[in-house]
């Protein structure tokens, strides 16, 4: 079981990260609280399955999971042509680059934030996303791929 100061210390430390990444899902502040809520609240009630070393994995995947739930229901109560256009949270310092990085599909943008700009290792992306590390290395090559193709030169993060 996790400590309940262990939890709360990494909970908050966590918790910027747990919004960029819903941000760059469901573009919603609203949305993006309730989905936090909802994470720390199971991580609460499962902490204790819940190695410590794997928390930071584990909470950001329940986050993941809880924005895309938030996503079906929205789809399911709002008309495709009344959804609004959103930019992300993580807007990089090119506002070309975070354009081409907001069209791209969630399959390929949220490895890339969690790389890049949440400076997870691969291993930890291919935890909380729960595919393997060569799928994780295989989507962000594709995303730099498709950002290359978009801005028309060569994209390097590291």
């Amino acid at each position: 079981m996790i400590d309940e100061q262990i939890f709360t210390d990494v909970s908050k430390a966590l918790f910027p990260t747990l919004y960029r990444i819903g941000m760059s899902i469901v573009h919603s502040d609203a949305d993006v609280q309730d989905a936090v809520q909802q994470a720390m609240m199971k991580a609460w009630i499962h902490r204790g399955n819940i190695v410590e070393t794997k928390l930071r994995p584990w909470l950001t995947r329940v986050m993941v999971n809880e924005c895309r739930n938030i996503q079906r229901d929205r789809m399911r109560m709002m008309p495709f042509e009344q959804m609004e256009d959103h930019t992300a949270a993580f807007i990089p310092p090119d506002l070309e680059l975070a354009e081409a990085i907001n069209v791209l599909p969630e399959k390929l943008r949220t490895p890339l934030l969690l790389k890049y700009s949440e400076f997870y290792s691969e291993k930890e992306v291919a935890e909380t996303l729960q595919i393997s590390i060569p799928a994780v290395k295989s989507r962000l090559y594709r995303a730099r791929k498709a950002l290359e193709k978009s801005l028309k030169v060569e994209v390097t993060f590291e």
